[in-house]
């Protein structure tokens, strides 16, 4: 079935520097990604009509733009920020720009996640926390995180996972990395044994950051 593959010879000049690519789009995204998810998720809890500082404004729009871009889909949602993704990095090819359009694309599930993660705390909690004097930011950092941090870390695991199939994705339009080899040395060449590869080190990453993120979750319960 794979007699006629060039899996070999491709390895060491195609297929590693591509696994670097994508470590390197996968770690730069979920950074960005969760730093801004976590930030405005929390934005959106707290200005929530219960949250610490209700503000119906913002958490509408924030709401609201967190909704709509996740209404597309990740492929179609790429393509159409290359206009912004060539003002902010220069271009649309390479791994400077699908980590922007990654980050961008993942950022609002970060957002949900962070939202979702943080309604879990007992209010009864934060109740007593007020009740002892507490300031909204030390309510927010020493309480709410807290309690909702082993959650935040799963949800995050989710998100990582999510991300790194997104940048397989991303490989068809210009971004480089294991996708774009699974897709021209594997799929456009008619070469299963490159594709079946590439699919098993994308499974290697999967069990890692899985079973990374279940211990975490463990030490921090």
């Amino acid at each position: 079935m794979f007699s006629n593959t060039r899996l070999f010879d491709y390895i060491p000049t195609i297929i590693v520097p591509a696994i670097w690519v994508t470590i390197k789009i996968m770690i730069f995204a979920s950074l960005f990604s969760i730093v801004f998810g976590v930030i405005l998720g929390t934005v959106l809890v707290v200005t929530a009509k219960d949250g610490l500082h209700p503000n119906r404004f913002i958490n509408i729009v924030l709401d609201k733009v967190t909704d709509i871009i996740r209404s597309f889909p990740v492929l179609i949602l790429i393509v159409s920020l290359n206009p912004i993704t060539r003002k902010v990095v220069g271009t649309t090819i390479g791994p400077t720009a699908a980590i922007f359009a990654i980050s961008i694309a993942c950022i609002p599930y970060a957002m949900r996640m962070t939202e979702n993660s943080l309604q879990v705390v007992d209010k009864q909690v934060i109740r007593a926390a007020k009740s002892f004097g507490a300031s909204k930011f030390q309510i927010i950092y020493k309480v709410m995180f807290v309690e909702a941090f082993p959650t935040l870390i799963s949800n995050m695991t989710v998100l990582v996972i999510n991300l790194l199939n997104t940048t397989a994705l991303a490989g068809a339009v210009g971004a480089g990395g294991l996708g774009a080899v699974a897709l021209a040395y594997g799929y456009q060449r008619f070469d299963d044994a490159i594709m079946y590869f590439i699919v098993f080190i994308l499974l290697i990453f999967v069990i890692f950051i899985q079973g990374f993120g279940k211990k975490l979750s463990k030490m921090l319960k």
